[in-house]
């Protein structure tokens, strides 16, 4: 006899979401700071978004594999959790070393460690929420994150700018990281680690067993049928090998390679699902990669555009700032550094505006419902970006980024709201995991073709990359209409 899911009180959920706070600590710093890393260990702008090709790629094979391998995980420390302790481990390793990074490459390496390590840990979170929360209390789990999300990314993005108000150097020689974005690190790294564990040490988990008892426990995990997959599999072969072609013939930038075999790729792992016999990991990512939940589809296309111009904003506002308004592109000037730190605070103050769009946003949804609450902020987000074109002072920045913040926190909670009671308990890591694809895949989109973009048609100006990441999410906005509601009980 299957019984429902208890509901837990408000501190309960603080502490099972507290981690959070400490992930997107660092992730804030890797945002706001490695685009100046880079720029000050030597690197051009045009080179930007493929130094950075390393997180969207880890995203792509960690994310699945870890959903995987947590749903089949029971240990004497739970389920989610020694995926938590692990990624936590590893990403503090990681922060304390890229401030030191002595040349470009290293950086870019650790950049890579760094950002596995950050979706080792934030992978099961999503999850973590369906397994311990029944339908009628995630939107709040959700909500909850989001305003965690919002407080370690305000004090992280604004922290080198911080520093620098109480004296800690500003700039460097060439070739060395300032001391102000060094310490903003390292402090990142303590902060990271303490809410992780506070995490891990306050919550439980169910075991499976008495998790799929309940009768809430999602749609039964169905069968899939994939002697089809091949048709799809040709479709993505053939663009592959036709956008190869295209660019060899015509002497294309080589970072689109990674586009066109990135479609081969697809195209072979779908043929080779239609014809193999195993029932291992990369078999069942794909089978449920090709037989997800038609609401999943749909929220997909709402993804792919949302966070397209996320990670066009995360690689260009440090040096679309420093050069459109404050006049340099030198990252050993005072100027550069000084926009860079305004970079900072324009990223805190979009994910401090989060932090109160999470508690305005529900009341929201109440009044016009989920997609019609997603639509407004997404294209509030969508007309913030593209107003960098139209000011000229750097300080009325901030109400452009009033707009970013309301569509960062409908992105962190909405989609996850829509989605997550159309699951199957058994599955949820695997597929929250494979909806976060759809995170990757338009961050690689970005990080091979917005250099070539902006190398084309806008003089390697990265302020028309932001231009470009407010459209996406006047489209995000739109595909959001196709998305079906679910009535919570």
């Amino acid at each position: 006899m299957s019984t429902r899911k208890p509901e837990l009180t408000f501190w309960q959920i603080w502490n099972m979401c507290f981690g959070f706070l400490g992930i997107q600590f660092g992730f804030a710093l890797q945002n706001a700071n490695v685009s100046r890393i880079f720029q000050t260990l030597g690197a051009d702008v045009d080179q930007i978004p493929v130094l950075w090709i390393a997180a969207p790629l880890t995203g792509l094979i960690v994310q699945p594999l870890i959903g995987y391998f947590s749903d089949r995980t029971w240990c004497r420390f739970g389920r989610r959790r020694p995926y938590f302790l692990a990624g936590a481990l590893l990403a503090t390793l990681a922060l304390v070393a890229m401030p030191t990074s002595p040349t470009l490459w290293i950086a870019a390496g650790l950049l890579w460690i760094m950002d596995a390590s950050f979706n080792v840990a934030m992978e099961p979170f999503r999850a973590f929420v369906g397994d311990q929360l029944p339908p009628r209390q995630r939107p709040l789990g959700y909500a909850l994150q989001s305003f965690l999300i919002g407080i370690g990314a305000v004090i992280a993005s604004f922290l080198p700018w911080l520093l620098t108000r109480f004296g800690v150097a500003n700039t460097a020689p060439a070739g060395s990281v300032p001391h102000s974005v060094m310490y903003a690190f390292w402090f990142g790294a303590v902060v990271l680690l303490g809410t992780m564990l506070w995490t891990i040490a306050t919550t439980r988990e169910y075991p499976p067993e008495e998790l799929h008892a309940f009768a809430d426990a999602g749609p039964e995990a169905q069968v899939v049928d994939v002697r089809d997959a091949w048709k799809i599999g040709a479709l993505f072969l053939v663009a592959g090998l036709a956008l190869t072609g295209v660019i060899h013939h015509y002497a294309l930038r080589a970072e689109l390679y990674l586009l066109a075999g990135g479609l081969a790729a697809a195209g072979l792992l779908f043929g080779w699902l239609a014809r193999t016999r195993t029932r291992g990991a990369l078999r069942q990512i794909m089978g449920d990669l090709y037989a997800m939940p038609p609401q999943m589809r749909r929220l997909n296309w709402v993804q792919f555009f949302s966070w397209f111009a996320m990670f066009a904003l995360w690689i260009n506002t440090t040096p679309a700032v420093a050069a459109h308004f404050y006049a340099s592109s030198d990252p050993t000037s005072a100027a550069y550094n000084e926009g860079a730190n305004w970079a900072g605070v324009l990223m805190g103050t979009y994910n401090g505006v989060g932090v109160l769009a999470a508690l305005l946003i529900p009341p929201l949804v109440r009044a016009l419902g989920l997609r019609w609450s997603h639509l407004i902020n997404l294209w509030l987000g969508g007309l913030g970006l593209i107003s960098f074109l139209f000011v000229r002072d750097p300080h009325w920045l901030i109400a452009s980024m009033i707009g970013v913040g309301f569509a960062w926190a409908s992105i962190l909670s909405l989609p996850y709201a829509m989605l997550s009671d159309n699951l199957p308990a058994a599955k949820m890591g695997i597929y929250m995991g494979i909806f976060n694809f759809f995170i990757v895949i338009p961050q690689l989109l970005a990080a091979s073709v917005l250099g070539v973009l902006l190398k084309w048609f806008f003089r390697d100006d990265p302020i028309w990359a932001l231009a470009l990441g407010g459209a996406s999410l006047l489209l995000a906005g739109v595909f959001t209409l196709r998305v079906r509601e679910e009535r919570v009980q």
